[in-house]
């Protein structure tokens, strides 16, 4: 017998009583305005969100947001204002100086304004390296709180998935925010209609 089952069977003989676990029941927070509180949330963790609106040109509302990014990188159809495709790259390092990367995500948690993203580009590098990210999301996309997200990600298959809220930010002990840190400065989460 190993020292590790050893030591395990005196803990057991030394074991009185057993019971059951408890079922455990979780009321989670919910919000009757999933939107709204999407956008505050990921406001207060400094990212902003807006509602793209149907009939709307999206690569206008990203040149509006976005008016000095001139290296700007998708592999996402119709998104016209991107100057190359990261695809299209042999090697990560190339993704050195992007201003702006614009993604997909695949759904956002209002209760901290998270959104989940899967690697959908060959170097997922795309997500961290740019100045700012732009997220585009289905509207109808958005689950109350993380119960519910972690629920949604049962039995889905990726390569890569995180979840990312606001841009990258970290503090030192005098608590000096700095902003891009570990990854994009700015965030917008562009909401979509079905």
């Amino acid at each position: 017998m190993s020292t590790k089952d050893d030591i395990l069977s005196r803990i057991r003989s030394h074991t009185g009583t057993r019971y059951e676990k408890p079922e455990i029941t979780l009321d989670a927070i919910t919000y009757a305005d999933k939107l709204k509180q999407f956008s505050d949330s990921l406001e207060a963790a400094g990212g902003q969100a807006v509602v793209w609106q149907p009939g709307g040109d999206i690569n206008e509302l990203i040149r509006r947001h976005f008016p000095e990014a001139k290296r700007i990188g998708s592999n996402l159809p119709g998104i016209t204002v991107a100057t190359f495709n990261p695809d299209s790259l042999s090697d990560p390092r190339e993704l050195n100086d992007t201003d702006l990367a614009i993604v997909e995500g695949c759904f956002g948690v209002a209760e901290n304004g998270a959104v989940w993203i899967t690697q959908q580009v060959k170097f997922k590098a795309l997500y961290f390296i740019p100045t700012a990210l732009v997220i585009i999301i289905n509207k109808d996309a958005l689950v109350n709180n993380m119960h519910e997200a972690y629920r949604q990600l049962e039995g889905t298959d990726y390569k890569y998935g995180f979840f990312v809220s606001g841009p990258s930010k970290t503090a030192d002990i005098e608590q000096a925010l700095v902003l891009g840190a570990h990854g994009p400065m700015k965030v917008l989460v562009v909401l979509k209609e079905g």
